[in-house]
């Protein structure tokens, strides 16, 4: 079925919880293991339709905030999921507490009540105002940055729409449009600060009402966090620091010397990869899906099924259109087994990374849609990511399809950019973390704290206040993850080591860099993020050695690559 011919009704609360209380008393109720499985299947099949009805209001609203019916919608699922939760919490306590409980393991394996003892941990019915508040915040923040309208050289952007020009190997005019997307979100800085502030109080009050320190270990819970510590993440914090900044570090300064700038570079700077300029695609967004098409049906025949379906089916909604929400994403609509990619095309290189990046969480949905119980279609947000960075990698051997002329630009500036990331990633959870021990800030400390984290995590980065935004350490506003998916950040960083292990597997042997993938992706969620890894013959990234080890790799054929004719 096309995703414009998927029907949406909003589904009557009452109802919906009144059938998650039936399903759970046949569970508790039930008479032998024959009964418990049929009511656990059935409480599959309708977790499964709420999920796609609130996906579908999610996903519309997404692809144009201005939609008064889903903006609508939206109201209504901001108020009933967390009436929802409460439902799924009560058959949570049902599944933990059945006398069937090692015949469900048996079937459908033990990782469901790990997942269902840390989702008691972070619910009570004490938290739904909150929950509901919280909801509608993250819903402002969204729309906020939707609504951005940008005047510059007579036009009028969107945050998407103005970033090729933010691109611009003309200094000026580069510097220019970094000014004025800063200018703007200077215009709304009391409202960014208002939301976070009120966002900050509600979380800590939620943590509180559930017994803990504050909002940090909630965080953690509500993440699905099953095999790793906050502990863990501060050890891998740590080695970044050792290992990844020097490597980063040299990476722009060797920047400035191409551009003939001085180190350190204002942002403006730093993002202009070449002095000719950055790599842009050699075709427009039809052009990128066609070789996207191509790169997915010689990868693999698994690969090819599956883009033909996005194709097919109309999975995809990838242009920047006014109205559209900030960002891209991919999800689920379980109803119909089939992933959705939202993204917004503005002509630059992070177009052919969607089609790689997103692409590669619908390929692991798509391989894995069929698994009961169905949440183990996806692994936690960590193992998701691994799915997607690696794919981008993978890509590479297709990379003139997209690139053209600038294929060799693509693959320096891919590696260079996925080893810079991972600091300013990291950068934005150790920012969460100070900002959800000391809930009490100010916005001026808040950006204040940022700035002390980025001279640690981005000594590259020169904040003189010629760009007032980024100058002033208001730059963390920029990233909705800190808005609307904390502690969500160190995810893409611990992925990011990862898939930097099957770029280095790429370059020995591709077809058992191949192999690796896909004895990671087969496995669904069925397993916590280091027993996936250890069963694809990966080492887990909070292995000290393998954050040396790939950047030792890294730094090394950036040394060697050939950039000549290339400034």
């Amino acid at each position: 079925m096309k995703f414009s011919e998927m029907p949406y009704q909003r589904p009557n609360l009452d109802e919906i919880k009144a059938q998650f209380a039936a399903v759970t008393q046949r569970f508790a109720a039930a008479p032998d293991y024959a009964a418990a499985k049929a009511a656990f299947l059935d409480e599959q099949t309708l977790n499964k339709h709420v999920d796609t009805l609130a996906n579908l209001a999610s996903i519309r609203n997404t692809i144009d905030t201005r939609d008064e019916f889903y903006d609508g919608e939206m109201n209504f699922w901001n108020a009933a999921t967390p009436q929802i939760q409460e439902c799924q919490n009560t058959w949570s306590a049902a599944l933990l507490a059945s006398p069937y409980r090692k015949q469900l393991g048996e079937e459908y394996g033990e990782l469901m009540f790990l997942n269902a003892e840390i989702a008691q941990k972070a619910f009570s019915p004490e938290i739904l105002d909150e929950m509901a508040q919280e909801n509608d915040l993250s819903t402002q923040y969204g729309k906020l940055i939707a609504s951005a309208q940008i005047p510059f050289e007579g036009g009028v952007y969107t945050l998407s729409q103005l970033s090729p020009f933010k691109n611009d190997p003309d200094d000026a005019r580069r510097l220019a449009a970094w000014k004025a997307e800063g200018a703007w979100y200077k215009e709304h800085q009391e409202e960014f600060d208002s939301i976070y502030d009120k966002m900050v109080h509600l979380r800590d009050t939620m943590g509180k009402k559930l017994g803990y320190e504050g909002y940090t270990t909630l965080g953690y819970y509500r993440m699905g966090r099953n095999c790793y510590t906050k502990a863990d993440v501060e050890k891998f914090r740590a080695a970044v620091v050792k290992y990844l900044v020097p490597v980063a570090d040299s990476i722009y300064r060797e920047q400035a010397r191409r551009l003939g700038k001085q180190y350190p570079m204002n942002a403006a700077d730093n993002a202009l990869m070449f002095r000719s300029g950055n790599p842009k695609p050699c075709g427009d967004a039809d052009a990128i899906v066609a070789q996207g098409k191509k790169f997915y049906e010689e990868l693999s025949p698994e690969t090819a099924e599956f883009f033909h379906k996005m194709l097919d089916d109309q999975l995809m909604d990838l242009l920047s259109t006014p109205g559209k929400a900030g960002g891209g994403y991919c999800t689920s609509l379980d109803d119909y087994e089939v992933p959705f990619i939202f993204a917004n095309f503005n002509g630059t290189q992070h177009d052919v990374e969607v089609v790689t990046h997103e692409a590669g969480h619908a390929f692991a949905a798509y391989m894995n849609r069929k698994r009961i119980p169905y949440s183990t279609v996806w692994p936690s947000m960590e193992g998701c990511e691994v799915h997607s960075m690696s794919m981008e990698f993978l890509a590479w051997p297709w990379a003139e399809g997209f690139f053209g002329k600038d294929a060799r630009k693509f693959r320096y500036s891919h590696l260079a950019g996925a080893l810079t990331f991972i600091p300013y990633g990291t950068m934005v959870d150790h920012f969460q973390h100070i900002i959800y021990e000391k809930p009490d800030m100010t916005p001026a400390q808040r950006h204040e704290t940022w700035k002390e984290l980025a001279a640690i995590y981005q000594p590259w980065m020169r904040l003189d206040g010629e760009i007032p935004f980024y100058g002033a350490g208001e730059y963390w506003q920029r990233q909705m993850h800190i808005y609307q998916s904390p502690f969500y950040y160190i995810d893409y960083c611990l992925a990011q080591t990862v898939s930097l292990q099957i770029w280095a597997l790429m370059q020995k042997d591709r077809a058992n860099a191949w192999d690796h993938y896909m004895a990671y992706t087969r496995q669904g969620g069925s397993r916590v993020f280091t027993e996936l890894l250890k069963n694809a013959d990966l080492v887990s990234p909070f292995e000290e050695s393998c954050l040396r080890g790939v950047c030792e790799t890294a730094k090394d054929w950036l040394d060697h690559y050939d950039l000549t004719g290339l400034e």
